[in-house]
């Protein structure tokens, strides 16, 4: 390992100390590391614009910036253990090139503020693409509910045959929930988008740093002012971000629910594409709907993720070596999550419904609620009505079609009265957000 900026004279370093003070620093900083390099160019304009840095010297360390950069996509650079962390890796890329100008790279600055604005670069995409994912997801939702609005549809509340739905009703809901998912995504975007590079450990420095610079430069909504804000936002803008992400992955781990059951033999009501299933080790005759079953885990990891930083935050003001922890969860945390929405959309728009079954499985029993309301309408106190219907539940399909009882259900959202054309105004306000991103 590189010599240690902190090091003092005289001050033996314990290697098992430092392993454990560095965990898995030089492994979690490789998502970082491009962002860390994008932040410490923008803080080497801003220190030649107060005269830290010549012109020429800025010249050279944006030149070896752009170079390791490039390095570190091919492979050519490596951060491993010769290094303490990202940020000393780039230190040492930049001395080991340009002697006295890459040591003063860090000139006003410290690690903490280095972690905190990479990783809220890293955080602002990683939102972003939520956003994206969700809008796509409801698009797909929304489109084969204008397609399926008609299809009688087995509705269950407690796992138990309910009422006659629809496909359009199942998709619809799908769609305004990845709709709130998208905005939500959009929110905690805006909420984050506030550069903290310049604040240092939390007390400013005696520098006129150009904070306005960089916050334009790193393309940043608004410039984070109070440099204890910026540490007391370390963990609580963290939170928000996988509070988001947990929001779609709660809707996927539903939605994944839905399509094990309806995939199983005992209903029978969904064929999922060939790729979304494996084969028995076992038993030959038979394929699992593995993919599905790692969606639906997959919202313990996004949870667990939340858990571990929140528990790393019963803190007093100021900056502390704890919040290094919350590195690994938000890595873990968004990676297992924007994993599993990647795969949804086309799980969604390929899976194929089995009419045959699904008419087969809407019993008499789940009419009795169309006689209830029937005879309310009448005249009938509700009470008396549902006592009676409930009487007769064996013969209240009598005479009627899951097509009439869903025409009947006029209520707003229901199935004669779906409102799609206000989800879809509800999507299309989701565009400034991806034309915003360049998405």
């Amino acid at each position: 390992m590189s010599h240690l900026l902190w090091q003092k004279p005289g001050v033996a370093v314990d290697a098992k100390i430092q392993d454990f003070l560095a965990g898995d620093d030089v492994v979690l900083d490789r998502e970082f590391f491009p962002h860390d390099i994008a932040a410490s160019k923008a803080h080497a304009e801003g220190l030649q614009r107060i005269g830290i840095l010549s012109a020429e010297e800025l010249a050279g360390l944006l030149r070896e910036l752009e170079r390791l950069a490039a390095d570190f996509k091919s492979g050519g650079f490596v951060l491993d253990q010769r290094f303490e962390d990202g940020h000393s890796a780039i230190e040492a890329r930049l001395t080991e090139r340009l002697g006295d100008a890459g040591r003063k790279i860090h000139t006003g600055r410290s690690r903490n503020d280095q972690i905190l604005v990479a990783t809220r670069l890293w955080l602002k995409e990683r939102l972003a693409r939520l956003a994206v994912l969700a809008r796509d997801i409801a698009r797909i939702a929304l489109d084969r509910a204008a397609a399926e609005s008609a299809l009688p549809v087995p509705g269950y509340t407690h796992i138990q045959r309910a009422v006659v739905s629809s496909a359009g009703m199942w998709w619809a809901g799908w769609a305004e929930a990845f709709i709130d998912d998208a905005t939500r995504a959009a929110d905690t975007h805006r909420l984050i988008d506030a550069n903290p590079l310049g604040t240092a450990a939390g007390y400013g420095v005696n520098l006129p740093l150009r904070r306005d610079h960089t916050t334009r430069a790193l393309g940043f909504a608004r410039m984070q002012i109070s440099p204890i804000y910026a540490q007391l936002s370390r963990g609580k803008f963290e939170l928000a971000a996988l509070e988001a992400l947990g929001g779609a992955t709660l809707d996927l781990r539903r939605i994944a629910w839905d399509l094990s059951l309806f995939t199983s033999a005992e209903f029978g009501f969904v064929a999922l594409p060939a790729q979304y299933t494996t084969g028995s080790s076992i038993m030959p005759n038979k394929r699992n709907p593995d993919v599905i079953e790692l969606m639906r885990a997959t919202h313990a990891g996004v949870a667990a993720a939340r858990t571990e930083i929140e528990q790393l935050l019963s803190l007093p003001s100021g900056y502390h070596r704890d919040l290094q922890n919350s590195k690994g969860a938000l890595v873990r945390g968004f990676g297992r999550g924007l994993a599993a929405l990647e795969l949804l959309p086309a799980l969604m728009a390929n899976l194929e419904w089995k009419p045959e079954k699904l008419r087969a499985a809407i019993d008499s029993g789940m009419y009795a609620t169309d006689a209830a309301v029937e005879a309310a309408m009448a005249g009938v106190p509700f009470r008396e009505a549902y006592k009676a219907a409930a009487a007769d539940a064996e013969q209240a399909g009598e005479g009627r079609t899951p097509e009439a009882s869903l025409d009947a259900r006029v209520s707003p959202g229901a199935a004669a009265d779906q409102r799609l054309d206000e989800l879809q105004e509800r999507w299309q306000a989701l565009e400034a957000f991806q034309w915003q991103q360049g998405q």
